[in-house]
């Protein structure tokens, strides 16, 4: 087959198709009883493990005391029965690499009983710690190639969990991942340590509000997940798709998503049958994924989960992301979680829902029904203001990806000016506070709909802000920039750390002020706010994010614009970034210059597949199905000249111009791949500046003769099929 010979099968292939598979029956088993039951959880733990053993477990891992290892032992053994009950033959310790992706190595539970047979062992010691290869994942001059000792160790924090495949269940074991010389080589390690960090400074802060019975403070987060589903059978004839996750070329479909009739529209049949397997997956394994719908763009979806502690829901996030990819093979799909999969629609982000609470004082981001009179809110809310300011680079860098930056700045995804939405409740309290004025806040009003037979409906006394990056939604804040295939766990550990340095600092001047007198409080936090809205109030901003009035706004104010990854990532090794994670014990000079290195490394990487893969795919599809159209355009003139009857030459002119430009282009392209420059950056910078702009020159002539070639003749599969045909 050739041409669109190979599009047509596609087509037929997927609008034949029927549904093979089992529906899911959840009347006979309900969600509520299904949730949890492949996660060694606190109830199995409660039933499993003797009274003494579980308050040890727990203890640790409410409030971060030192695991006895003794415990361990106990813990080990019931662990062992439980997984061997499930079905389980193997084991793992599952963990996070600089890669992002998720990383396991299988261990049997069989050993030989020296008779012929076999026994099943799981000790103690392999529960606490594993030994991977370390030499082999990104460490960024961590260690050497002969330096190759890596361990994993046991996180009590996040439950183990059965991971059921076709042919059998495998134990999977939550850990962080160090080098033998003890630095994090991996996501999870500087999430923890984060979280150590913030726990210390807001127990100082919560203290000096009368408070004595402090309970362990959390960063929470509720990541909502969008992607795409294509069918496999124009995945798997779109060589980009499966080499960089989106399309290098593709003309731009009459009808896209400028109808906004696919956001919470109906859901069609199979990806509802897709989704509701999804759910049921992710049930079992205690991920509380709630919500569901049709995102803005076609063929653009979204899955959220309710909040969870920041590492847990890091780890669940992750399971997201592989139980989307996986499933969507059992119903012929292919999930796509890359920002920017096809151009000229909405891209996909990981909108990071992120507050702060304990089992004592709740919420620390909720006002309450009066904020102006709720100085432990304001004083909360004051810290994350100052933190977001003075360390906005270093967000933006959290979040720099090569994928990530065909999104932030387009009008459907936050710019890369870091700012935060307060609304208009939070802002008349804060501009009040900082005049002296004291204005009161605004009372929560009733929404009239102008229909009888409706309710009457509470109406939130702020709007909400879909333009901003940072944005404050009546209980937590939204941070908006985050990619939809990065791991969550970078922007949650800059989250943590910024937070624990902005809280300390809180705490350092409310001592001061008030020598811990309880009658001194409030003029102390009075003047403290009024001096961080004066030193930081510059980063709130409650317009449109979108427009360029902002941006020259932004620019006046100083606000830093870091539009590429690569403008961002040097921000990683600044002396006050050093400093920053030194003094919250989060990551050493050392980890923070191999992290600066491996994602430079991993965007040079990434784009350079990316114009390896046009080059393949233009020399050896695009450009032939161009060649023989013009071939064919030119038979047709000539065969109109012999008959005697004028012709017209345009058409062939147009493709000829195209089929010289492209091969012009191509030659351009090709030449970026000579990479200049000695140092990670400055690879990346030419990446930036000279690979990425002749890729765009490529697509505009491809995209060009997609539009005039014969349909008969075009040989990829189109957006047009691709968005719309399910």
């Amino acid at each position: 087959m050739s041409g669109n010979e190979v599009r047509l099968s596609a087509v037929k292939s997927i609008t034949d198709a029927g549904d093979a598979r089992k529906p899911v029956n959840y009347a006979a088993e309900p969600a509520q009883d299904v949730f949890g039951s492949l996660v060694f959880n606190e109830k199995v733990m409660k039933a499993r493990l003797p009274k003494d053993v579980y308050r040890s477990l727990k203890s640790t891992i409410d409030t971060g005391a030192k695991l006895d290892a003794n415990v361990a032992n106990v813990v080990a053994a019931a662990m062992k029965a439980w997984a061997l009950e499930k079905g389980a033959t193997h084991y793992t310790h599952v963990f996070y690499p600089l890669t992002g992706a998720t990383a396991e190595k299988h261990d049997s539970f069989i050993r030989p009983d020296g008779e012929g047979g076999a026994i099943t062992e799981f000790s103690a010691k392999v529960l606490i710690q594993g030994e991977p290869d370390a030499s082999s994942f990104p460490s960024g001059g961590l260690r050497a190639t002969f330096e190759a000792r890596g361990y994993t160790a046991w996180d009590v924090t996040s439950p183990a969990y059965i991971y059921e495949g076709t042919n059998g269940t495998t134990l999977c074991i939550p850990t962080a991942f160090v080098a033998w010389t003890g630095e994090a080589l991996d996501k999870k390690t500087p999430v923890l340590r984060s979280a150590q960090a913030l726990d210390k400074e807001a127990r100082r802060v919560l203290q000096l509000f009368g408070h004595t019975d402090i309970a362990k403070v959390v960063s929470n987060a509720g990541c909502e997940q969008e992607y795409f589903l294509v069918d496999d059978a124009f995945y798997y004839g779109r060589l980009d798709l499966q080499n960089c996750g989106r399309t290098l070329t593709g003309a731009a479909p009459a009808k896209g998503q400028q109808f906004d009739d696919q956001y919470f529209g109906s859901i069609a049949e199979r990806v509802l049958a897709y989704m509701q397997e999804v759910d049921r997956e992710l049930y079992r394994l205690g991920v509380p994924v709630t919500t569901r719908h049709n995102e803005v763009a076609p063929a653009q979806f979204e899955i959220a989960p309710l909040f969870e502690n920041g590492n847990l829901a890091s780890d669940h996030q992750q399971m997201t992301m592989t139980i989307l990819k996986n499933v969507a093979k059992r119903h012929g799909l292919t999930c796509l979680t890359h920002e920017k999969p096809f151009a000229g629609i909405n891209g996909s982000g990981k909108h990071l829902n992120f507050s702060l609470s304990n089992a004592t004082q709740g919420n620390l981001y909720d006002p309450g029904d009066t904020p102006a009179e709720n100085a432990q809110f304001l004083v909360f809310c004051a810290a994350t203001i100052r933190a977001v300011d003075m360390w906005a680079p270093l967000l933006r860098a959290s979040v720099a990806s090569a994928s990530n930056d065909h999104r932030l700045g387009a009008n459907e995804a936050p710019p890369a000016i870091i700012s935060i939405f307060l609304g208009e409740q939070l802002a008349n309290v804060f501009d009040g506070i900082v005049s002296g004025g004291g204005k009161s806040a605004k009372k929560q009003e009733t929404l009239n709909i102008g229909v009888d037979t409706l309710p009457a409906l509470p109406k939130d006394a702020g709007d909400r802000n879909r333009t901003s990056p940072f944005a404050f939604t009546g209980n937590r804040f939204e941070f908006r920039a985050v990619g939809s295939a990065q791991s969550v766990s970078g922007p949650i550990t800059v989250l943590n750390t910024i937070l624990a340095d902005s809280l300390g600092y809180v705490a350092d001047q409310l001592e001061a002020a008030t020598g811990f007198d309880p009658k001194k409080l409030n003029g102390a936090v009075k003047k403290l706010i009024q001096q961080i809205m004066k030193d930081h109030g510059r980063v709130v901003f409650n317009g449109d994010n979108y427009s360029a009035e902002w941006h020259a706004e932004a620019e006046k104010r100083g606000l830093p614009n870091l539009r590429t990854t690569v403008d961002a990532l040097p921000y990683l090794t600044k002396k006050e970034t050093i400093d920053l994670f030194k003094r919250c014990k989060v990551l050493s000079k050392a980890e923070l210059n191999s992290r600066e290195e491996i994602y430079l490394e991993q965007y040079l990487l990434f784009i350079t597949v990316e114009v390896k893969t046009a080059l393949r795919m233009v020399k050896t599809i695009v450009l032939p199905a161009a060649l023989k159209y013009q071939t064919e355009l030119a038979a047709n003139l000539a065969a109109l000249k012999a008959a005697g009857v004028k012709g017209d030459a345009a058409l062939l002119e147009e493709v000829s111009g195209l089929i010289a430009s492209l091969k012009k282009a191509l030659a351009s392209l090709e030449g970026t791949l000579d990479v200049k420059g000695a140092s990670a950056l400055a690879q990346a910078k030419h990446a930036c500046e000279k690979m990425m702009p002749a890729l765009g020159e490529v697509r505009a002539v491809v995209d060009a003769l997609e539009e005039i070639v014969a349909d008969e003749l075009w040989p990829l599969p189109t957006y047009q099929e691709m968005l719309f045909i399910r």
